[in-house]
């Protein structure tokens, strides 16, 4: 008896040893470039061949209502780094001075955007040093420019950083001078920094700008998906968009099984999903596209792959947005949040952890106060089934209920005005506490002469050429 309760004594300093010494888990935060809510394999779409991702979501969670925190790429991505909204860090869209405030083209003097992030912002990477993690980013990090300084990504908490133009890539470009596809050697560099941080917790921020337009995906991959096209009565542009989708998700490969060889599998999350909604020809059924607060323009897919989850190959069907990632990641790693710094987001640990079946949040929202491409100053709430769009240049609204019209078809602004109004209040409530800028001054430099013109370099839809919105 005797013998027997010192083994279970042993048993049991043993557990709690290995568990006090346990390695915080790894991050693997993989953020796509234009990649719309149904582009994938696991989000719907039942052409593109995305086994690796279709895998990572069908051993994960999946994440179905699922939204980028703007509809563009800059301000989503300081949200991901900071866990908040956009008014909170003044990062409202890319910096370009076709879209400066006062444009002959603006009905309404936009807000001005911020370029960076402030240097007071503690973002994840920061504070995942603070745990000791290693941290690293590669591909586009478009939260200002250059190569050192604070507001570049090694001034903002990542040991290293290397874009497309570092390891020989032009702007934009998928292929270098040497035949060498972008996302693959931004793979193998994330590979590389997976086997020499191993022993040490890590965060790997890798961000390709797949699938932005225009696409130059690989030959290989473009014969292949002509050759299922003539079952599958596709166009033309499908076919490029799929046979990009599926060297990204190779390359998600790659990146699974050299977690598994190196036996790291058991202690990294994998978390996959995208920057904004995608282009016009992607997004049917929903309305709008990158660039606009409709659905098309901020749905975007995502999945969370963790050993530590319970009953995996869920779906979670509450909205999530990019912010959310931050005090997640930072549970995670069992980092405290900055005490001075606002996060908006919420923690989907006990989501993944499945001891919650909901967020209990009330309401998520959005802010754009600037034009680009086709969109247009304005802001959004959504509550349950219910989503209020106030659009600053007309000074109008519009109400939908997205559970029976996903698409947006039917504004029921004038049909439902009790909801309107109650769906307007908690919007501009939550716009007086962050501060949001609302940019109702008309512009006096406004010319219809040249609003028109604008509107015919957008393109009106079949028509209109890959890449012309290139933010």
């Amino acid at each position: 008896m005797r013998l027997m309760t010192c083994l279970l004594i042993m048993f049991i300093l043993s557990v709690t040893e290995n568990t006090l010494h346990a390695a915080p888990p790894n991050v693997v935060l993989i953020l796509m470039d234009d990649m719309g809510w149904r582009d994938v394999g696991f989000a719907g779409n039942d052409f593109v061949e995305t086994p690796n991702l279709d895998r990572l979501a069908g051993e994960g969670i999946r994440f179905t209502q699922a939204y980028a925190s703007a509809p563009n790429c800059a301000p989503t991505r300081a949200c991901l780094m900071s866990g908040q909204y956009t008014p909170r860090h003044g990062v409202f869209t890319v910096i370009d001075p076709r879209h400066d405030p006062g444009q002959p083209h603006h009905k309404v003097i936009s807000a001005k955007s911020n370029e960076a992030l402030s240097g007071d912002v503690v973002t994840i990477a920061e504070l995942l040093q603070t745990k000791g993690y290693a941290t690293a980013c590669f591909g586009m990090w478009n939260l200002g420019r250059g190569r050192s300084g604070p507001s570049t990504p090694t001034g903002q908490g990542f040991d290293l950083f290397k874009e497309p133009k570092s390891v020989g890539f032009e702007k934009d470009a998928y292929f270098d001078s040497e035949g060498r596809y972008c996302s693959d050697i931004l793979t193998d560099e994330t590979l590389s920094f997976i086997e020499n941080h191993g022993a040490k917790p890590f965060f790997v921020y890798l961000a390709p700008h797949d699938v932005h337009a225009p696409l130059e995906p690989k030959p290989e991959l473009v014969a292949k998906y002509e050759k299922k096209a003539q079952r599958a009565n596709v166009s033309d542009a499908e076919i490029q968009q799929a046979a990009s989708v599926e060297a990204i998700d190779v390359n998600v490969g790659r990146i699974m099984d050299k977690l598994k060889d190196l036996k790291l599998d058991d202690n990294t999350m994998v978390i996959f999903t995208s920057d904004n909604g995608g282009t016009p020809q992607f997004v049917a059924p929903l309305n709008g596209s990158k660039g606009a607060l409709y659905e098309g323009g901020i749905r975007v897919p995502a999945a969370i792959w963790w050993k530590g989850l319970n009953n995996p190959g869920r779906d979670f069907d509450e909205p999530i947005l990019s912010m959310d990632f931050y005090p997640t990641i930072a549970e995670l790693a069992d980092a405290n949040l900055p005490k001075n710094q606002p996060i908006d987001g919420t923690s989907l640990m006990l989501v993944l952890r499945d001891e919650a079946k909901s967020l209990n949040r009330d309401s998520v929202f959005w802010h754009f106060p600037c034009y680009i491409g086709r969109g247009e100053p304005s802001s959004a709430v959504r509550m349950g089934d219910w989503k209020l769009i106030e659009k600053f240049q007309g000074e109008s609204f519009e109400l939908y209920n997205l559970k029976n019209d996903p698409g947006e078809k039917k504004n029921l602004a004038e049909l439902q005005p009790q909801k309107a109004k109650e769906l307007k209040q908690v919007l501009w409530d939550w716009q007086t506490t962050t501060g949001a800028p609302r940019p109702v001054e008309k512009n006096p430099a406004y010319d219809p002469s040249s609003e028109q013109a604008q509107r015919g370099k957008k393109g009106g839809g079949k028509g209109r050429k890959p890449g012309m919105n290139n933010q």
